[in-house]
């Protein structure tokens, strides 16, 4: 018989090896035709094949599984579509599917066709990473069989999953938690994960976490979390977790020392910390502290830990500080139609007068603005998140309402918010003096005339933010008033004040769509319009009021349908933002409806309502959205341009 004469390459080294050694002689011709020798006698004989029963000699029976869908041309691409069966019982399903979209291949390459060698590996792959997310989710003894059928033309990958019984955890031990004292209850509450639930890695490790930080809030600055035990009995389908917890003692802040090549003094550094010496140590305190230090924009590099110290009670701060590079170049090009063609550039040292004094020197060249201009600024002074401000600027402003001359000096203290704090109150408290030369409408609605004026302005501003983000606002209100006494003095003097309040509300009206709404109130009272100079009445219209309206194009004009400013102003503005997915990014669609009235009473809301509205566009980018809005006005007034469009970083409020 054929398999009779082969022979194994292996026995026949074996055999060569136990050979004695021979002296070498020539080879021996082989001869090609000469037949082999006879294979050893195994001690069996070879089966008839004939002579065996029947249902032995035939092919065994195909299994009663689907038979596989055969590809004619393996090679041709198809598209194909994926489904997932068998986790209709399993209580997390939505979790394990959106985890599964997330890393699976055949969905991240379902938009473009595949030949059968791509499916089959993508289809094992996807099958395996659900069976990982089902173990994950207690259930280990899962299993997950990937098939592929033709259905409507088109292939249809299936991943049957079988889940199998969910093991529960029989014990779960905090041993160490009990020497927390009062604050262990609390610290296995936080923990979260109990005798009898789920054996879930994502809660175990969340849990963790949790506790890490719980620890730290409590006061335990050297606590210590160990390594987790998980022992997995597959035959009662339980499990058994051990977490050591090491607490220490609870801990007060001691003193803040500075190493590296630090920017300013570790009295400034102490002056920024949320945390005094003796006070009761906080983690979250330190992470304050870490990020406050980096959005000085001075320091590159910002690391701190803790230093028990002697008496064990206690924890110094050990922060290591690189520096940032200290001086700025900026410039800036840029076109408005309110506003006209603009070139404005800027230097700035930003701790050249140290800590954290800034001088920023700026220039603007326009079409409609001349601009030098001097600045002081110190952040964080005399306290955490205060402001100084100081400025000395010339400027020449040529805007359809007026033409100003101006000389400013000005000088304030504040409280800001920023986009990493978000502040619930700000404030805002300064001084300034201006000497300004000005061509507008006065007493004389047919005649522009030229008037200089110094005037003495106390501004004070108070402002509350309880929305959820300062630059994309979903929910929640803003309210902020500003009022500023002001001495004008041209030949004699008067007084009077400028009141403005401004109020925003955002309201989720459905996962993808907020609805916003805005109102502006001010008014001036003691004076006249015509006594006020141009630069300092209200004025409306544009991007950042009644969109669809030029800018200053509302209210009161001359006989040369130029604006002239008022003292009523009332505004509003209503929004639907509707956020949308598309090409891998998020976009939204906002159409708006603006109003407002602009008079020379002293009542706001008191003049012709004008009314405008459009639709905008937005791209929601990592630092905020970019938004694009074009309004059309819908009770024009002769000049009115029939489209104004705004261009700018964040919502329109």
């Amino acid at each position: 018989m054929p398999g009779r004469a082969l022979r194994s390459a292996a026995t026949m080294a074996a055999l060569a090896l136990a050979a004695p050694a021979v002296a070498q002689t020539a080879p021996a011709e082989l001869d090609p035709s000469a037949p082999l020798d006879a294979m050893p006698d195994l001690g069996v004989d070879w089966p008839d094949l004939d002579s065996l029963p029947q249902p032995l000699a035939q092919p065994l029976a195909a299994p009663t599984a689907p038979e596989p869908v055969v590809i004619a041309d393996a090679s041709a691409e198809q598209r194909y579509a994926v489904t997932v069966e068998g986790l209709s019982d399993v209580p997390t399903a939505a979790e394990l599917a959106e985890a599964f979209e997330r890393q699976s291949s055949l969905r991240a390459e379902a938009d473009e066709p595949a030949n059968a060698a791509q499916i089959d590996w993508r289809s094992r792959a996807d099958a395996e990473l659900l069976t990982e997310l089902l173990r994950s989710h207690g259930y280990y003894d899962a299993s997950v069989e990937p098939r592929i059928e033709r259905a409507n033309g088109s292939l249809l990958v299936i991943l049957a999953a079988d889940p199998g019984e969910q093991y529960l955890f029989e014990s779960v031990a905090l041993p160490g938690i009990e020497r927390a004292g009062p604050e262990a209850a609390g610290l296995v509450e936080t923990f979260g994960v109990r005798t009898g639930d789920p054996v879930i890695a994502s809660e175990v490790i969340a849990g963790g976490i949790a506790l890490k930080v719980a620890l730290g809030e409590r006061g335990f600055a050297l606590a210590e979390v160990g390594e987790q035990d998980i022992v997995i009995d597959h035959e009662t389908h339980q499990a058994r977790l051990v977490l050591p917890i090491d607490p220490g003692p609870v801990a007060a802040f001691g003193v803040i020392r500075v190493t590296g090549r630090p920017p300013f003094s570790a009295a400034h550094v102490a002056r920024i910390a949320r945390f005094e010496p003796g006070e009761t140590f906080r983690r979250s305190r330190l992470d304050d502290l870490r990020r406050a230090l980096i959005a000085t924009g001075l320091v590159a590099t910002a690391e701190t830990r803790v230093v028990p110290a002697a008496d064990g009670r206690t924890v110094d701060v050990a922060v290591h500080l690189e520096p940032a590079p200290m001086r700025t170049i900026a410039g800036e090009l840029g076109y408005g139609s309110g506003e006209g063609a603009r070139i404005e550039a800027s230097w700035q040292h930003r701790n050249l007068f140290n800590p954290e004094g800034a001088l920023t020197l700026r220039g603007v060249l326009g079409t409609q603005e001349q601009l030098a201009a001097i600045a002081f600024r110190r952040n964080n002074f005399l306290e955490r998140d205060q402001v100084l401000n100081l400025l000395a600027s010339a400027s020449h402003t040529d805007r359809v309402a007026y033409e100003a001359r101006t000389l400013l000096l000005s000088a304030g203290i504040e409280r800001q918010t920023n986009i990493i704090w978000q502040k619930k109150w700000t404030w805002g408290i300064g001084a300034d003096l201006l000497a300004t030369n000005e061509r507008g409408v006065f007493s004389n609605p047919a005649m522009k005339e030229t008037r200089t004026f110094l005037i003495a302005a106390l501004p004070v501003s108070l402002g509350y933010d309880g929305s959820d983000d300062l630059l994309d606002p979903t929910r929640g209100f803003r309210l902020s008033g500003r009022i500023s006494p002001e001495i004008s003095a041209r030949g004699g003097s008067f007084t009077y004040a400028r009141a403005q309040v401004d109020a925003s509300g955002y309201q989720p009206v459905s996962p993808n769509v907020v609805a916003a709404g805005r109102v502006r109130l001010g008014t001036i009272a003691g004076a006249q319009a015509s006594e006020i100079a141009p630069t300092r009445r209200f004025y409306s219209g544009g991007g950042g009021s009644v969109r669809g309206y030029g800018y200053q194009r509302l209210g009161p004009r001359d006989l040369d349908g130029d604006p002239v400013g008022g003292r009523g102003l009332a505004e509003f503005a209503l929004e639907a933002r509707f956020r949308v997915k598309a090409f891998g990014a998020d976009f939204g669609i906002v159409p708006f409806l603006d109003g407002g009235t602009l008079s020379n009473d002293i009542l706001p809301g008191s003049g012709r309502w004008q009314f405008g509205a459009g639709i905008g566009a937005r791209y929601y980018s990592g630092f905020g959205p970019i938004r694009v809005d074009v309004g059309t006005p819908l009770n024009p007034r002769q000049g009115d341009s029939p489209i104004a469009v705004t261009v700018s970083l964040g919502q329109a409020f």
